[in-house]
């Protein structure tokens, strides 16, 4: 066997096909990479964009198997996974990148909130319990101020598996039926001043770009608008910057890692966190240098990643989320400076159907003709 320097990966399998997915296939065509996506079905997103597509489920070992035959490295387009399927792969010394080890930080809250409390990164105060009954928990909830936040460990995401109780009794009950299916985080409910996001990209050899700070607003537990610059000052860039590499150095990240932080009356405290690329940095598309796409692929290709510097004083990017009736595609695109992105999918109610960016030098320009466009798509009205 050759000790000589090995090709970087060319062929790249991405367990699942949706829009992030179909991202990746566009920014691919450019880089001299193939794309192979395990879908559930061929009207999935990113069949489109890619070369090649395999049907399976993500959590089945043979799919995953299948996909490992095709391709140099599997990456992710979401985190609905097995980790032990991935642990095997590995010990057969198929690349996943991320590793099963990091994607676990994301997989399960209950490990990643306990594993950053540990390593003293700033998290809301939490308690995991198995049960309703846990010894713990009655004098968890007393201490909080109003009813928690409670959460599913595993499988939960734009806002799915997250219930927010109007009392303690309301709080008890929905804690017994989350562990039904697993292991439950009862979380004290902030009272926020905000919300940021902080994209890094990593290399195989720790090498990181660390993207601007962004702000992000939320609707009914889904992120309908992104703002770049962050409302925020720079103390608070500085600290997101710095918790970003530190998380990003524990959970020995690879490819783009997205974290969501609350801004609170004593700090940041971390949200959740993506280990693929994530809705908060769609905007890098077209406003940044290397788009966090692009930066995944290299960096999962054991690339070092791309320059990440914006383009532009101002962006704006709003979610196309479905409305009560589908709008133009056309009419969108019309709006003066609106760069629209349609992912392929048959509309219906509140589904994320595109994304809108405009680049400005006015953050409330950018802003008015973003919102302007995806409402011409057809997005449901701003409610926050």
């Amino acid at each position: 066997m050759s000790n000589g320097p090995q090709p970087s990966p060319s062929r790249v399998g991405i367990v699942g096909a949706g829009q992030l997915a179909r991202m990746m296939g566009e920014a691919a065509g450019d880089m001299g990479l193939e794309i192979t996506v395990l879908a559930t079905t061929l009207d999935d997103a990113a069949v489109a964009t890619c070369d090649a597509a395999i049907l399976g489920d993500p959590k089945d070992l043979f799919a995953l198997e299948q996909l490992a035959e095709l391709v140099d490295v599997i990456t992710f387009d979401h985190e609905l996974v097995n980790l032990e399927h991935l642990r095997r792969l590995e010990a057969r010394g198929v690349l996943v990148r991320p590793s099963a080890d990091a994607l676990e930080f994301a997989v399960d809250k209950a490990h990643q909130r306990r594993s950053f409390r540990d390593a003293q990164i700033p998290v809301p105060d939490f308690l995991v319990v198995s049960s309703a009954q846990d010894e713990h928990l009655e004098a968890f909830l007393e201490g909080l101020d109003q009813p928690p936040v409670v959460k599913a460990a595993r499988g939960g995401y734009d806002g799915r598996g997250v219930l927010f109780p109007n009392d303690k009794l309301e709080a008890l009950s929905m804690i017994e039926e989350l562990c039904v299916s697993g292991e439950v985080v009862v979380e004290e409910r902030l009272k926020l001043q905000g919300e940021v996001a902080q994209l890094i990209a990593r290399g195989v050899d720790g090498q990181v770009a660390v993207y601007p700070l962004v702000t992000t607003v939320q609707a009914n537990g889904m992120c309908i608008e992104v703002d770049y610059p962050a409302l925020a000052t720079n103390e608070l860039n500085e600290t997101a910057h710095e918790l970003g590499e530190q998380i990003a150095s524990l959970i020995d990240a690879v490819g783009v890692l997205a974290i969501e932080f609350f801004i609170t009356t004593s700090g940041l405290l971390v949200n959740e966190i993506a280990l693929r690329p994530h809705n908060s940095g769609h905007w890098t598309i077209e406003g940044a240098r290397t788009s966090q796409f692009a930066n995944h692929l290299l960096c999962v290709c054991g690339e070092v990643p791309g320059e990440v510097s914006p383009l532009a004083p101002s962006a704006v990017m709003v979610n196309v989320v479905g409305s009560d009736q589908p709008g133009s595609f056309e009419k969108a695109q019309a709006v003066e400076g609106a760069l629209v992105h349609d992912y392929g999918k048959s509309w219906r109610p509140d589904r994320k159907l595109g994304h809108v960016t405009v680049l400005g030098d006015s953050r409330e320009w950018a802003h008015v003709r973003a919102w302007e466009s995806a409402i011409a798509y057809g997005t449901r009205t701003r409610e926050v």
